[in-house]
């Protein structure tokens, strides 16, 4: 077996009940792959992971979601974690190969690695999480990452001293604009006249990079910074901390990492996400189709936490909101703005 990859390992869990397991030296001296119930016949997941899973963030939130389908639906999973952008067809060939039934690519940035490699596996399904594509055998996975940012966006527009607002992520893609654009709308609807920046890193959890474009922010004159950042995540919220302006956890409820600074966190249960399309995959009944969880499905996507410093009056009008959202008294809808494609808001 020749395996290329040189930072990063393969861990492959089986069924509590096989037990016995198979560890392999890789030809790289810095390599291992652990195999477990190898060949074993059942309903087998794996997924590919941009960084590490335990970021408290966006991977851990994907991992825990597979280790779930492995408890309730009885899956054998497998993960593959730091897949560099050059490694990422690599990464979900070799797992269609090994005949895993569902292989999810946990990014956005994997969407070009899933094209090209779906059609050369049919009967493997991907699953693209915070994908824009879909196929014959391509699903995506997409939480309205709108809805959430929109209702911290108000907060933040209620709260600004300096009126100007910061975005901050790892990469700039469909969801993440979504996001900032939702962030904008719901800043918008508080102050139109607000001032949004943003700022893309480029590396999702390059700690360095975060905390530096935290402080450029800061230089900026923004005073309230949303982060979505996945191991570089809680740099951006301490950094924050120590400077005294407030910021934004993402995906995990991040008020414990920096309780001075959080104001709010858009808490996206990935993990119940994953479970529920790997559920309509071992049924038989995954479509090839773009799946996005909004907030009516509170166990998935909700707000977090407030931290102490947000009004009981700004707690209220958020909630009023987000419950105006789901009765869609409020809704979202695609638009031309600036040219391009995008979503506006639009009042019942």
């Amino acid at each position: 077996m020749k395996i290329n990859y040189s930072r990063r390992q393969f861990f492959l869990y089986g069924s509590a009940t096989f037990a016995t397991s198979l560890l392999l030296k890789a030809c790289s001296s810095n390599q291992t792959q652990t195999l477990t119930s190898a060949g074993r016949e059942g309903f087998k997941i794996a997924i590919a992971f941009p960084g590490v899973i335990t970021d408290k963030a966006w991977n851990q939130s994907g991992y825990e979601g597979v280790k779930l389908t492995k408890q309730k639906l009885g899956a054998e999973i497998a993960y593959v974690e730091q897949v560099a952008q050059a490694d990422q067809t690599e990464a979900l060939t070799d797992f269609a190969r090994k005949g895993y039934n569902v292989v999810f690519a946990h990014g956005g940035q994997f969407d070009a690695a899933v094209e090209q490699v779906a059609s050369q596996f049919p009967n493997t399904f991907f699953i693209a999480v915070n994908g824009s594509i879909k196929g014959e055998n391509i699903a995506a996975l997409r939480i309205d990452h709108l809805q959430g940012s929109y209702l911290c966006g108000i907060i933040g527009a209620s709260m600004t001293k300096s009126n100007k607002l910061a975005y901050i992520a790892g990469q700039e893609f469909a969801a993440t604009q979504e996001e900032l654009r939702g962030f904008e709308l719901g800043a918008k609807s508080v102050k139109p006249n607000i001032q949004i920046i943003s700022t893309f890193t480029g590396d999702w959890n390059d700690v360095a990079k975060g905390k530096e474009a935290t402080l450029a922010l800061i230089s900026s004159g923004a005073d309230i910074i949303y982060q979505w950042l996945d191991n570089a995540s809680a740099a951006v919220l301490q950094t924050a901390s120590d400077k005294g302006i407030y910021a934004f956890g993402n995906t995990k409820d991040q008020l414990d990492i920096a309780p001075k600074a959080v104001l709010t966190s858009a808490v996206k249960r990935l993990d119940l996400a994953i479970v529920y399309l790997a559920e309509l995959a071992k049924q038989k009944q995954l479509k090839g189709q773009i799946y996005s969880i909004g907030l009516e499905r509170p166990d998935i996507l909700s707000l977090g936490k407030f931290g102490t410093i947000v009004p009981g009056s700004i707690k209220q009008k958020v909630l009023t909101t987000k419950q105006e959202i789901v009765d869609k008294k409020i809704i979202f809808e695609n638009c031309k703005d600036g040219g391009k494609d995008t979503r506006c808001l639009k009042k019942a």
